[in-house]
């Protein structure tokens, strides 16, 4: 088993470029997935790893499944070199090279009745990863950033969804060709938004639906307002108008699951 323990090695330092710069991982098409139950998503979600990185010191080899049953190379690596790569303290001593997937609207495999999330232009990897833990827990068909403003790779990313970056179906498009996608597959979409918005309780999502969120400070975009098949608000009883979006899009698709008998 090839060995390194110097920060300053070449390839460590490549790894390094990855979980500092998207620029990279687009050039590379290969990012870092830190932790046990993380890359054991990803290997369910067919994601292809490149490389396993140990540190002996961190991890027990004896008991992991992921070292035992892997057929990719498998680097040692010292207890200097895994903390200049880690992006946590507690990734238990372990790290995988993975390649990026595709993330086109065609490549979204949908079933007769789906539920989407679509979100627009939501900038914070913290509140994404939220949402994507949220769309695991419902058992939601798919999930598309529509106009995205940070890169689906990025660590904070992978930390914040706990690996639900890998459960989920995901596509990355403009809102143009997201709401020309929903409308040219009959799926109602429902826009969350203050503006001529009817409480989202009385509405019916047991038919092909997506449900979509903005930002808190700009909501979303004039198309999905003028377009929605109806505009939607989760009333608040107290002094402010909003709420985080995560929570928001909680409420929203738990709705939509208890409406479905959650199925």
């Amino acid at each position: 088993m090839k060995q390194i323990t110097s920060a300053q090695n070449p390839f460590i330092k490549s790894l390094v470029l990855l979980q500092e710069k998207a620029k990279a991982r687009k050039q590379s098409g290969t990012f870092l997935i830190e932790g046990i139950r993380e890359i054991e998503l990803a290997i369910k979600g067919n994601y292809e790893l490149e490389t396993i990185l140990i540190c002996p010191e961190l991890t027990d080899l004896s008991n992991n499944l992921i070292i035992q049953k892997s057929n990719n190379p498998i680097i040692e690596i010292s207890k200097e070199v895994y903390q200049k790569l880690a992006y946590r303290d507690t990734t238990e001593g372990i790290i995988a090279v993975a390649k990026t997937k595709s993330h086109q609207l065609s490549d979204l495999k949908l079933p007769e009745n789906p539920l989407i999330l679509v979100m627009e232009s939501i900038e914070k990897p913290g509140n994404i990863g939220a949402m994507l833990r949220t769309c695991d827990a419902a058992k939601v068909d798919a999930v598309i950033i529509a106009n995205p403003k940070t890169d689906l790779y990025n660590p904070n990313m992978v930390r914040s969804s706990v690996g639900c970056l890998f459960t989920n179906q995901i596509a990355t498009a403009s809102t143009e060709e997201t709401i020309d996608f929903l409308q040219q597959n009959n799926i109602n979409f429902y826009s969350a938004t203050l503006q001529n918005s009817t409480s989202y309780h009385t509405q019916n999502f047991t038919k092909p639906t997506a449900l979509v969120v903005g930002t808190e400070a700009t909501g979303l975009t004039e198309p999905w307002r003028e377009k929605a098949t109806q505009n939607i608000i989760i009333p608040m009883q107290g002094e402010i108008d909003s709420m985080n979006v995560s929570v928001a899009a909680a409420i929203l698709l738990f709705e939509a699951k208890r409406q479905r008998d959650f199925k």
